[in-house]
This record gives C-alpha cells, sequence and structure tokens, in this order.
C-alpha cells in the first residue's frame, strides 16, 4: 500500500470511527505501529485529525464541513473522472466560472490546458491555473480567502462576480437532493454559489454520488436551476430520477 493509499485509509476510518488507535490502524492496513504514528503525526500537521494519546481522533463535528485535506483524499478516482467529462461539455473559448472545492480543482488541471477564459474561486485553482501558465486565459476575483480552505468570499468576490457574465458555471456542492436543492455549510459560501448561478448561462454542478441526497446549512437555491450534473455511478438511483425529474440533465461517469 503506498503512502498516499495509507493515509486516504487512515483519514477514512478515523472519520468513520472518530477515534481509533494505532495498533487498530496497523492491523487495518498492515503497516507497522512506528509507520503509524508517523502517519497520524503527517495527517495532523495537514488539519486531517488530531493527535492523541495511542491513536487519533477526528477533529469534525455532527454536520460540520470536513476539511479540504481531508476531502482531498477522498473519491479522487471519481473526481478525475468527473472533472474529465465537464472538461469535454466546455467548448473552446467558453468563459468559465470555476467554483471551489476538491472536484472543481480537479477540472482546473483539465481547464489549464484549454482556450478558454477561467475565473476560479479558490487559491488552489489560482495556482494551478497560473503556475506554470498554459493556454487558458486566467482572470482573478478579489475577495478573503476561508482559513484552511482557500475560497473566496466576500463584498470584493461578489462584486467581482455581478460585473461579469459567464458562459459556464461549475459549481460544486456540500449536499444536493431534488426536494431541498443546492446546499452548502458555509453561508458566505452559499452567496458566492448564488452569485456566480445568477451571472451565468449554464450550470454544471459536479459532485461525487455520496453528496447526493445529503442537505447541508446553507441553501443555494432549487435543482431546477442546474442544467446539468456529472457525478460518479455511486449516485443513488431514486436521487438521480427525482433531479432528471426536475428537468436536470444528469451524467454519472
Amino acid at each position: 500500500m503506498s503512502n498516499a493509499d495509507r493515509h486516504s485509509v487512515i483519514a477514512q476510518a478515523v472519520r468513520e470511527a472518530g477515534q481509533v488507535t494505532v495498533q487498530d490502524l496497523a492491523a487495518l492496513t498492515g503497516a507497522s505501529e512506528m509507520t503509524i504514528r508517523r502517519d497520524l503525526d503527517v495527517l495532523a500537521g495537514q488539519g486531517v485529525l488530531e493527535r492523541v494519546r495511542g491513536g487519533a481522533r477526528t477533529l469534525l463535528l455532527r454536520g460540520e464541513e470536513p476539511p479540504f485535506a481531508l476531502r482531498a483524499r477522498e473519491a479522487v478516482d471519481a473526481k478525475r473522472r468527473i472533472a474529465a467529462e465537464v472538461s469535454s461539455l466546455i467548448a473552446d473559448g467558453e468563459s468559465v466560472l470555476l467554483d471551489s472545492g476538491t472536484t472543481c480543482l480537479e477540472v482546473a488541471r483539465l481547464l489549464r490546458e484549454r482556450p478558454v477564459t477561467v475565473m476560479p474561486l479558490s487559491l488552489q485553482a489560482i495556482h494551478v491555473l497560473s503556475d506554470p501558465p498554459g493556454p487558458a486565459t486566467l482572470m482573478v476575483p478579489g475577495g478573503r480567502p476561508r482559513a484552511a480552505e482557500g475560497a473566496l468570499t466576500g463584498p470584493l468576490t461578489l462584486a467581482s462576480l455581478t460585473a461579469l457574465r459567464f458562459d459556464t458555471a461549475v459549481i460544486g456542492c456540500c449536499g444536493l437532493s431534488a426536494t431541498e436543492g443546492l446546499t452548502a455549510y458555509d453561508l458566505d459560501d452559499a452567496a458566492v454559489k448564488k452569485a456566480g448561478i445568477a451571472s451565468s448561462r449554464r450550470i454544471i454542478v459536479v459532485a461525487d454520488g455520496g453528496k447526493l441526497g445529503r442537505t447541508a446549512y446553507a441553501h443555494v437555491g432549487p435543482a431546477m436551476l442546474l442544467h446539468t450534473l456529472v457525478t460518479d455511478t455511486t449516485a443513488p438511483a431514486d436521487e438521480v430520477s427525482a433531479l432528471e425529474g426536475s428537468g436536470t440533465v444528469v451524467k454519472a461517469v
């Protein structure tokens, strides 16, 4: 098992159980206890978990948004497939608003090689699109980055979105359902998503299957606002059918 795979297994185990011992993680991964201790120190430094005597415990409260470093390790293959599908839906020459989040970051890696204009809403995506520069034209909004997330929010971000019009907005989410619509964990993030949707001709939502049927704290808008949902094959069939019934085109990859 590679370091990255082992870290992913450890992060998921701690998140699901709440607290796990070094011995349990060693048995789960087949690694030595010394290796597990080093892994836990690395993951704690990234804000993925908290080190405690004899093991680690989750940093998450019920209903709290998982940290970016943890989400970046989850469903990586699915996110890359989703990103590839999104890229195929975007034509050369389009202006694209790219939301924050780990799936949108994968989209940024692909759009960097395309002759499109992109305004990313996270520091991570800005870095991907600018270093080294590719064929894409980078537009940088104003705003204040959310701590540890890098997502841009605040009056300057909203003003940037209000002043422009985009062909396509690629929007991430924390939860999506046909009945509750699109939701986010953070009120400021929800306001940015609303402004981005209002400034765009076409809305593509990206979400791995685990986010469908889930509802987060801050409401962004009803499902009928979405033109296309790109998800993966783990998406619940009943939720997919309900979204399609509301007029959303669903592509499961």
